[in-house]
C-alpha cells in the first residue's frame, strides 16, 4: 500500500545556542533521528495541545446546567434585542 507523505517545504530559523544545540544534536542521535525530526516530534504534540486548550471552552457543572436550562427555557427578549431586530429587518436584513 502507498503512502502519501507531506513535503516539508517551509522553514522555521530556530536560534539557540552553542550548548543548546549540542545538546540537540546528540538527543536527536541517541533516539536516531535528524535533529528537525527530533525537533518537530517534541513540538508539535505541545502545539497541538496549547491550541486545543485555547479553543475549548471548560464549564463548570453549574455552568453546564445553566447554559442547558437557558437553551431548554429561554428568556425573553429584552426592549434592546427587539430593537436591534427592528433595525436588521428595517436595512433588509432576515428576519425571525
Amino acid at each position: 500500500m502507498a503512502q502519501t507523505q507531506s513535503s516539508r517545504d517551509d522553514r522555521i530559523e530556530l536560534r539557540t545556542t552553542r550548548d543548546e544545540k549540542r545538546l540537540l544534536t546528540a538527543a536527536a542521535a541517541h533516539e536516531r533521528l535528524d535533529l528537525t525530526s527530533f525537533i518537530m516530534r517534541a513540538a508539535l504534540p505541545a502545539a497541538r495541545d496549547v491550541v486545543e486548550n485555547a479553543e475549548r471552552i471548560s464549564l463548570s457543572e453549574r455552568d453546564s446546567l445553566r447554559v442547558l436550562d437557558l437553551l431548554e427555557n429561554p428568556p425573553a427578549p429584552t426592549p434592546a434585542l427587539l430593537a436591534a431586530a427592528r433595525r436588521r429587518i428595517a436595512r433588509g436584513g432576515k428576519g425571525a
